[in-house]
Protein backbone atom coordinates (compact mmCIF):
# COMPACT_ATOMS: atom_id res chain seq x y z
CA UNK A 1 0.00 0.00 0.00
CA UNK A 2 1.35 3.35 -0.66
CA UNK A 3 0.31 6.03 1.26
CA UNK A 4 1.42 9.79 0.22
CA UNK A 5 1.59 12.74 3.27
CA UNK A 6 0.97 16.13 2.07
CA UNK A 7 2.86 18.13 5.16
CA UNK A 8 4.90 21.22 5.47
CA UNK A 9 6.83 19.40 8.41
CA UNK A 10 7.69 15.83 6.98
CA UNK A 11 11.04 15.46 9.67
CA UNK A 12 8.37 14.64 12.01
CA UNK A 13 7.41 11.19 10.47
CA UNK A 14 10.88 10.40 10.21
CA UNK A 15 11.01 8.70 13.80
CA UNK A 16 7.69 6.93 14.00
CA UNK A 17 8.29 5.60 10.35
CA UNK A 18 11.70 3.82 11.15
CA UNK A 19 10.98 2.00 14.44
CA UNK A 20 8.81 -0.69 15.44
CA UNK A 21 5.90 -2.52 13.33
CA UNK A 22 6.15 0.07 11.22
CA UNK A 23 9.71 0.50 10.45
CA UNK A 24 9.42 -3.27 9.21
CA UNK A 25 6.59 -2.73 7.29
CA UNK A 26 8.53 -0.31 5.34
CA UNK A 27 11.33 -2.03 4.82
CA UNK A 28 9.61 -5.27 4.26
CA UNK A 29 7.88 -3.17 0.97
CA UNK A 30 4.46 -3.89 2.42
CA UNK A 31 3.79 -0.11 2.86
CA UNK A 32 5.30 2.70 1.16
CA UNK A 33 5.59 6.24 2.87
CA UNK A 34 6.41 9.18 0.75
CA UNK A 35 6.14 12.53 1.44
CA UNK A 36 5.31 16.34 -0.45
CA UNK A 37 5.61 19.43 0.73
CA UNK A 38 3.10 22.57 -0.35
CA UNK A 39 5.41 24.72 -0.20
CA UNK A 40 7.48 22.99 -3.24
CA UNK A 41 4.40 24.42 -4.83
CA UNK A 42 3.86 27.40 -3.63
CA UNK A 43 3.59 30.07 -6.57
CA UNK A 44 5.53 33.39 -5.37
CA UNK A 45 8.98 34.08 -3.98
CA UNK A 46 8.33 33.77 -0.29
CA UNK A 47 7.14 30.43 -0.85
CA UNK A 48 3.87 31.51 1.20
CA UNK A 49 1.18 28.48 2.14
CA UNK A 50 -1.07 30.87 3.89
CA UNK A 51 -2.60 34.13 3.79
CA UNK A 52 -4.85 36.31 5.73
CA UNK A 53 -8.95 34.82 5.82
CA UNK A 54 -10.94 37.17 3.77
CA UNK A 55 -13.65 39.02 5.80
CA UNK A 56 -10.59 39.76 8.64
CA UNK A 57 -10.22 37.81 12.09
CA UNK A 58 -7.40 35.79 13.88
CA UNK A 59 -4.16 33.43 12.35
CA UNK A 60 -3.86 32.52 8.24
CA UNK A 61 -5.45 30.36 6.28
CA UNK A 62 -3.57 27.54 4.00
CA UNK A 63 -3.97 28.59 0.34
CA UNK A 64 -5.68 26.80 -2.59
CA UNK A 65 -2.74 26.76 -5.11
CA UNK A 66 -0.04 24.92 -3.41
CA UNK A 67 -1.88 22.14 -2.05
CA UNK A 68 -4.25 21.41 -5.28
CA UNK A 69 -0.85 21.62 -7.36
CA UNK A 70 0.46 19.30 -4.87
CA UNK A 71 -1.76 16.86 -5.32
CA UNK A 72 -1.89 16.78 -8.70
CA UNK A 73 1.85 15.97 -8.87
CA UNK A 74 1.07 12.64 -7.52
CA UNK A 75 -1.29 11.88 -10.27
CA UNK A 76 1.20 9.50 -12.39
CA UNK A 77 1.77 7.53 -8.84
CA UNK A 78 -1.43 7.93 -7.13
CA UNK A 79 -4.92 6.76 -8.09
CA UNK A 80 -6.32 9.88 -6.13
CA UNK A 81 -9.27 8.07 -5.22
CA UNK A 82 -9.13 8.77 -1.36
CA UNK A 83 -7.78 12.23 -0.65
CA UNK A 84 -8.06 12.48 2.93
CA UNK A 85 -8.10 15.84 5.21
CA UNK A 86 -6.97 16.19 8.88
CA UNK A 87 -9.82 18.37 9.99
CA UNK A 88 -11.37 18.71 13.65
CA UNK A 89 -14.53 18.91 11.40
CA UNK A 90 -14.28 15.67 10.05
CA UNK A 91 -16.02 12.50 10.60
CA UNK A 92 -14.39 10.84 13.84
CA UNK A 93 -11.88 7.72 12.61
CA UNK A 94 -13.11 4.75 13.45
CA UNK A 95 -11.96 0.67 13.20
CA UNK A 96 -14.59 0.35 10.19
CA UNK A 97 -13.05 3.35 8.54
CA UNK A 98 -9.79 1.77 8.66
CA UNK A 99 -10.75 -1.45 7.32
CA UNK A 100 -12.11 0.06 4.55
CA UNK A 101 -9.05 2.12 3.55
CA UNK A 102 -7.19 -0.88 4.00
CA UNK A 103 -8.11 -2.41 1.18
CA UNK A 104 -6.89 0.46 -1.26
CA UNK A 105 -3.96 0.27 -2.93
CA UNK A 106 -3.00 3.69 -2.05
CA UNK A 107 -4.44 7.10 -0.22
CA UNK A 108 -3.70 10.65 -0.17
CA UNK A 109 -3.29 12.44 3.78
CA UNK A 110 -3.43 15.97 3.68
CA UNK A 111 -1.97 18.06 7.16
CA UNK A 112 -3.22 21.27 7.86
CA UNK A 113 -1.46 24.05 9.90
CA UNK A 114 -2.17 27.59 11.25
CA UNK A 115 -5.90 28.33 11.39
CA UNK A 116 -7.53 26.15 8.82
CA UNK A 117 -7.95 25.89 4.90
CA UNK A 118 -9.57 27.62 1.94
CA UNK A 119 -12.94 25.80 1.67
CA UNK A 120 -12.26 25.27 -1.60
CA UNK A 121 -9.88 22.54 -0.58
CA UNK A 122 -12.55 20.51 1.52
CA UNK A 123 -15.10 21.69 -1.68
CA UNK A 124 -13.00 20.11 -4.88
CA UNK A 125 -9.97 18.58 -4.02
CA UNK A 126 -10.43 16.35 -0.81
CA UNK A 127 -13.04 12.82 -1.07
CA UNK A 128 -13.23 12.77 2.95
CA UNK A 129 -12.67 14.86 6.44
CA UNK A 130 -11.43 12.51 9.31
CA UNK A 131 -10.52 13.94 12.96
CA UNK A 132 -9.04 12.05 15.72
CA UNK A 133 -11.04 13.28 18.32
CA UNK A 134 -12.38 16.29 20.01
CA UNK A 135 -9.64 18.40 20.78
CA UNK A 136 -7.27 20.71 19.06
CA UNK A 137 -3.65 19.89 17.64
CA UNK A 138 -1.25 22.07 16.35
CA UNK A 139 -1.12 20.55 12.88
CA UNK A 140 -2.40 17.44 11.19
CA UNK A 141 0.92 15.70 11.28
CA UNK A 142 -0.11 13.50 14.75
CA UNK A 143 -3.53 11.97 12.84
CA UNK A 144 -1.80 11.29 9.83
CA UNK A 145 0.77 9.06 12.07
CA UNK A 146 -2.49 7.70 13.76
CA UNK A 147 -3.94 6.70 10.69
CA UNK A 148 -0.95 5.14 9.49
CA UNK A 149 -0.33 3.00 12.11
CA UNK A 150 -4.12 2.18 12.55
CA UNK A 151 -4.21 1.32 8.33
CA UNK A 152 -0.59 -0.87 9.15
CA UNK A 153 -1.87 -3.70 11.25
CA UNK A 154 -4.38 -3.93 8.61
CA UNK A 155 -1.67 -5.43 6.00
CA UNK A 156 -0.88 -8.74 5.60
CA UNK A 157 2.68 -9.48 6.26
CA UNK A 158 2.45 -6.96 9.31
CA UNK A 159 1.48 -8.29 12.14
CA UNK A 160 2.73 -12.09 12.55
CA UNK A 161 -0.57 -14.07 14.31
CA UNK A 162 -3.15 -11.73 12.52
CA UNK A 163 -5.58 -13.11 14.98
CA UNK A 164 -3.62 -10.67 17.79
CA UNK A 165 -5.14 -7.85 15.64
CA UNK A 166 -8.85 -9.61 15.27
CA UNK A 167 -8.82 -9.45 18.87
CA UNK A 168 -8.09 -5.72 19.51
CA UNK A 169 -10.33 -3.24 20.92
CA UNK A 170 -13.01 -1.35 18.00
CA UNK A 171 -11.97 -4.50 15.75
CA UNK A 172 -15.43 -5.92 15.56
CA UNK A 173 -17.30 -3.27 17.08
CA UNK A 174 -16.62 -3.06 20.96
CA UNK A 175 -13.87 -3.39 23.46
CA UNK A 176 -11.48 -5.78 24.16
CA UNK A 177 -11.46 -8.40 26.63
CA UNK A 178 -9.47 -8.30 29.56
CA UNK A 179 -6.19 -9.92 29.55
CA UNK A 180 -3.90 -11.55 31.63
CA UNK A 181 -0.83 -13.38 31.83
CA UNK A 182 1.67 -15.28 34.31
CA UNK A 183 1.63 -14.99 37.65
CA UNK A 184 -1.91 -16.47 37.98
CA UNK A 185 -1.67 -14.54 41.36
CA UNK A 186 -0.26 -11.26 42.54
CA UNK A 187 -0.96 -9.46 45.55
CA UNK A 188 -4.08 -11.64 45.99
CA UNK A 189 -5.46 -10.75 42.49
CA UNK A 190 -6.10 -13.69 40.72
CA UNK A 191 -6.70 -15.35 37.37
CA UNK A 192 -10.24 -16.27 36.02
CA UNK A 193 -10.16 -19.87 36.57
CA UNK A 194 -11.29 -20.08 32.89
CA UNK A 195 -8.59 -18.94 31.29
CA UNK A 196 -6.82 -21.80 33.08
CA UNK A 197 -8.72 -24.48 31.73
CA UNK A 198 -7.99 -25.17 28.55
CA UNK A 199 -11.34 -25.27 27.22
CA UNK A 200 -10.93 -23.04 24.04
CA UNK A 201 -14.92 -22.91 23.24
CA UNK A 202 -15.16 -21.77 27.48
CA UNK A 203 -12.71 -19.50 27.05
CA UNK A 204 -14.03 -17.94 23.83
CA UNK A 205 -17.20 -17.43 25.79
CA UNK A 206 -15.84 -15.63 28.95
CA UNK A 207 -14.15 -13.08 26.62
CA UNK A 208 -16.92 -11.83 24.48
CA UNK A 209 -18.96 -11.27 27.80
CA UNK A 210 -16.67 -9.79 29.43
CA UNK A 211 -16.03 -7.49 26.48
CA UNK A 212 -19.46 -7.25 26.19
CA UNK A 213 -19.24 -5.99 29.78
CA UNK A 214 -16.23 -3.32 30.07
CA UNK A 215 -18.33 -2.09 27.00
CA UNK A 216 -21.56 -1.59 28.13
CA UNK A 217 -19.53 0.10 31.22
CA UNK A 218 -17.36 2.64 29.62
CA UNK A 219 -18.78 2.58 25.94
CA UNK A 220 -23.03 2.21 25.81
CA UNK A 221 -22.64 3.49 22.96
CA UNK A 222 -21.09 0.73 20.56
CA UNK A 223 -23.81 -1.57 21.48
CA UNK A 224 -26.67 0.49 20.24
CA UNK A 225 -26.53 -2.51 16.89
CA UNK A 226 -25.70 -5.89 19.05
CA UNK A 227 -26.58 -9.48 17.81
CA UNK A 228 -28.58 -11.46 19.73
CA UNK A 229 -25.83 -13.47 20.75
CA UNK A 230 -24.19 -10.54 22.37
CA UNK A 231 -28.30 -9.77 23.24
CA UNK A 232 -28.47 -13.07 25.42
CA UNK A 233 -24.63 -12.67 27.02
CA UNK A 234 -25.85 -8.99 28.24
CA UNK A 235 -29.11 -10.52 29.63
CA UNK A 236 -26.83 -13.01 31.54
CA UNK A 237 -24.40 -9.72 32.76
CA UNK A 238 -27.88 -7.93 33.94
CA UNK A 239 -28.77 -11.30 35.79
CA UNK A 240 -25.95 -11.19 37.74
CA UNK A 241 -25.64 -7.93 38.62
CA UNK A 242 -29.20 -8.55 39.73
CA UNK A 243 -28.27 -11.20 41.72
CA UNK A 244 -25.37 -9.90 43.51
CA UNK A 245 -27.23 -6.46 44.39
CA UNK A 246 -30.07 -8.46 46.16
Amino acid sequence: MRIDVLTLFPEMFSGPMSTSLLGKAIDNEILDIQYTNPRDYAQDKHFSVDDAPYGGGPGMVMKCEPLFAAVDSLREVNSLKRVVLMSPRGRPLTQTIVKEWSESDDLVLICGRYEGFDERISQALVTDEVSIGDYVLSGGELPAMVIIDALSRMLPGVIGDFDSVSSDSFYDGILGAPQFTRPPDFKGMTVPDVLMSGNHALIERYRRKEALRVTRERRPDLLEHCSAEDAELLNEIDNEEHESDS
